[in-house]
Formats: structure tokens, C-alpha cells, sequence
């Protein structure tokens, strides 16, 4: 892995999450999954910031890494807990970008059986890319050591990445499950600008067109410096001088998996930006990522850095 640039002010921010915020509404512990034309009813039911930008963001910052988020939300967002959760938890929110017509995204999620389905309304997520054009982002972006995107990089020959590479950069990107740029022949162009990408296995197969997950990653690692596929409860694996590294997972009771990859991503970005081991990064995200699947919302259960410690080395 490539060292981040040193900062020459020790306040300076470290970590800029750039990407798509949700208010996510969770329905949990569902007696069964529901067919068209049926309701199913349940006594579990949660409201909290949602997707990559803002589960990655909350769970970077909880461990003390200085974090600025760059997003665009409605109106509606100012006065919604879940978005000033954002604000309360010490993420910098100056180059984020208020619409005065459009809604905030939103997601409607089913967990069931360790897994989730999910609706999602997001109009005023098109064209996200233009936020890079803000001053407040420029200035941002000059003092960051990372940037992860946590979008997808649609269509991509708008994403100049290129471009925030020469800022001296070193970048990241979860673009989520996303048909058409999985499938896309420019996508292997957009990684060759990434340190990591973060797929999971179905993602990983899907970006590849190969069967095994290893075959996926061996592959993946000739288009981006290290790709990190996330496992789930098999923890995760990486591609490291053509040599494939997995680090387990913990054992747990999984209540709901939404945004459980995303705190992956913002474990394994704190143990980055602290200088560890791509083993330790990677026993990072799954710490995360674990813990964030044992309760409703994808930040619910951000570790201490002395909780997240001790149980890395359970992973040992």
C-alpha cells in the first residue's frame, strides 16, 4: 500500500468521504418476507443516516479519524435527526451542498434472515459529481490525505480522477451494486486511479465476470493497486503481490446487515490513514462491519479504538 502524504498541521483533515447520504428506514426481525399484494407487520423499526457516505463517515470519525463528508441533500435533511447525527459526531459537513427543490435520498429496508431488500428514491443524487466543482470542496479536498467515494462513478466519463490523483491523493471507492457500471468496459480505467476498491462477492464476480471470488480478486488486483472483497460472516480477503490474504471474521447474532460494508470501509480506512498492516486494516473492517450487522442501521455500534484493539486480536 502506498504511504498517505504527511500533513504539515496535525488538525489538518484527514479523511474526505465523498458520496450519496440516505435516510434509511429499517424494518427488522420481519416474521417472514413479504409477496406483492402483502403486508407483514413487526415491532422493529428504525430511522438513521444511511449509505456509504454517511455509515463509512460516522464510523471513521467514532475512531478518531478527522473526517469531512461532501454530499447533496434536500431541505428536509436540516431539521431530520439522522443528518444531524452527521454534524454531532465531529464530521465536517462545510462543502456539502443544500437543494432547495429536491428531497433527501431515501431507502426502505427489509431485514430478513441476515440479509436486506431495499427501495430507494434518490433524484437529487444525479449529477453528484459536480459538487467537486465547489470552492469549499477544492479546499477540502487540498487538505485531506484520502478521498473514498462512496457512489457509483456513473457515467464515467464525467469522474475526472486523474485530476484528484495530481492533488496527491491516494483514493478509495465503493460504488455499491450498480448494473450498468459493473458491466461497463471503462470501469477497469476509473480503478486504475484507486488504492482500494471494496466490492463484496457477488459485486467482485459481477465487475469480473468470474465464478470464484479468488479468480475475481486475482483479477481485480490488475486494475487496482489492492481490491478488498468483503465476505460477510467469512470475513474478507485482498490481493497483495499477487498473493491472496483473508483475515476471519467475529462470530455474531445478525440483526441487520444494512451498511455493515460500508463500516467495513470505514474501519478498514481508520487503520489506513493510522499506518497498520493491510492485515490490520483489513481485521479493522471486519470488527466494524460485524458489529455494525448486530443492530438496526449501519452506525448503531461504532467501537472505541481501546474495544476496536482488543477485538482485532481475537482475529490473530
Amino acid at each position: 500500500m502506498r504511504a498517505v502524504k504527511k500533513s504539515a498541521s496535525a488538525s489538518a483533515n484527514k479523511l474526505v468521504v465523498f458520496g450519496e447520504f440516505f435516510l434509511d428506514l429499517v424494518f427488522y426481525d420481519l416474521p417472514n418476507v413479504p409477496r406483492m399484494g402483502e403486508e407483514v407487520k413487526t415491532t422493529k423499526f428504525s430511522v438513521s443516516p444511511g449509505g456509504g457516505l454517511a455509515t463509512t463517515s460516522l464510523v471513521a470519525a467514532g475512531l478518531g479519524t478527522p473526517t469531512n463528508a461532501i454530499t447533496r441533500v434536500g431541505r428536509d435533511a436540516l431539521e431530520n435527526p439522522a443528518w444531524k447525527q452527521i454534524k454531532a459526531k465531529g464530521i465536517t459537513i462545510d462543502g456539502c451542498e443544500i437543494d432547495a427543490e429536491l428531497p433527501t435520498a431515501m431507502t426502505v429496508c427489509a431485514a430478513f434472515g441476515g440479509d436486506r431488500m431495499m427501495i430507494t428514491y434518490d433524484v437529487i443524487n444525479r449529477g453528484l459529481e459536480r459538487l467537486f466543482h465547489r470552492p469549499q470542496v477544492q479546499k477540502q479536498l487540498r487538505e485531506a490525505r484520502h478521498l473514498h467515494l462512496a457512489c457509483a462513478l456513473w457515467p464515467p466519463a464525467k469522474w475526472k480522477l486523474a485530476r484528484l490523483r495530481k492533488q496527491n491523493l491516494t483514493l478509495s471507492v465503493d460504488i455499491g451494486w450498480n448494473t450498468k457500471l459493473l458491466k461497463s468496459p471503462q470501469l477497469p480505467f476509473l480503478l486504475r486511479e484507486m488504492e482500494f476498491t471494496f466490492p463484496n462477492e457477488m459485486e467482485a464476480k459481477a465487475m469480473t465476470g468470474e465464478k470464484t471470488v479468488e479468480a475475481a480478486a486475482h483479477k481485480l488486483a490488475s486494475w487496482v493497486s489492492v481490491p478488498v472483497v468483503k465476505l460477510g460472516q467469512d470475513g474478507s480477503l485482498a490481493v497483495k503481490d499477487g498473493r491472496i490474504l483473508r483475515v476471519k471474521s467475529l462470530s455474531i447474532r445478525t440483526v441487520d446487515a444494512t451498511g455493515s460494508g460500508d463500516a467495513f470501509n470505514g474501519g478498514f480506512l481508520h487503520g489506513y490513514l493510522e499506518g497498520w498492516s493491510l492485515e490490520d486494516c483489513m481485521r479493522a473492517g471486519n470488527v466494524c462491519g460485524a458489529l455494525a450487522a448486530t443492530r438496526a442501521g449501519g452506525s448503531s455500534a461504532v467501537p472505541s479504538r481501546t474495544k476496536l484493539k482488543m477485538l482485532m486480536s481475537k482475529l490473530r
